[in-house]
């Protein structure tokens, strides 16, 4: 492992790039997506609402659901081949990091869509109906309190992302394993080159999962107060 290591460094840095890179994009453009599509599920359709605008909500929320229930039911790997080669069949002439970027946004939205909507739903009702308007209500009120509630689950959705990665060389992303195969055939060491992007994703999860451990954490804020009881009424 050591040796297919020291021969083939430069094409496992470039890989762990490779993959880092179709990670984080794809995660942060994913979240995107998924808060566009939660927020499309919380709408509510009012009855003192204009005819277009129900229609227009209803054909939105058909059209969340449809792609929402498609890409959680799908395979990652079908997913990637039917973009690539379906878009490329059509004469889009797509390069395989694109599509890789592009499925990972596609498959995190739709995950990140139902956790977007329940941190919307997390979020007392009543905070809502004090508001002006639901436009800003979601805007200043409910979209802060839920982004702070989701972003745990979208850091645990970019170390998973890191490992889904390696369903991609199906469609020739150099990411980790396509390196792994790459080299392990080229001296038939299949099972030390797997050895080696082993580690490398271990290491990977293991900062990360470290990291988002202390983001999650400052994110819940202190525990250490003590009640104001100079302020509580006396009895």
């Amino acid at each position: 492992s050591w040796f297919i290591f020291n021969k083939y460094s430069t094409l496992f840095l470039k890989a762990t790039w490779v993959t880092l890179y179709v990670s984080l994009i794809g995660t942060i453009l994913g979240f995107i997506l998924g808060f566009a599509v939660g927020i499309i599920n919380t709408v509510q359709i009012h009855k003192e609402d204009n005819i277009v605008k129900k229609i227009l909500i209803k054909i939105l929320k058909i059209i969340v659901v449809v792609y929402v229930e498609i890409f959680r039911d799908t395979p990652m790997i079908v997913q990637g081949m039917v973009i690539y080669y379906g878009l490329r069949q059509n004469d889009i002439m797509i390069t395989s990091i694109i599509a890789g970027i592009l499925v990972t946004t596609l498959n995190t939205g739709a995950y990140m869509g139902e956790t977007v909507r329940a941190g919307i739903k997390s979020v007392d009702a009543g905070q809502e109906e004090g508001a002006m308007s639901h436009f800003k209500a979601m805007l200043y009120i409910i979209v802060p309190q839920a982004l702070k509630n989701v972003i745990p689950e979208m850091c645990n959705t970019f170390v998973n992302n890191l490992k889904m990665t390696s369903v991609l060389n199906v469609i020739g992303v150099s990411e980790l394993f396509l390196m792994a195969k790459t080299a392990g055939g080229a001296y038939y060491k299949y099972f030390e080159s797997y050895i080696v992007i082993s580690i490398i994703y271990f290491v990977l999860c293991f900062v990360f999962n470290r990291i988002f451990a202390v983001v999650e954490k400052k994110l819940q804020g202190r525990s250490d107060y003590e009640l104001a009881t100079e302020f509580l009424d006396n009895e």
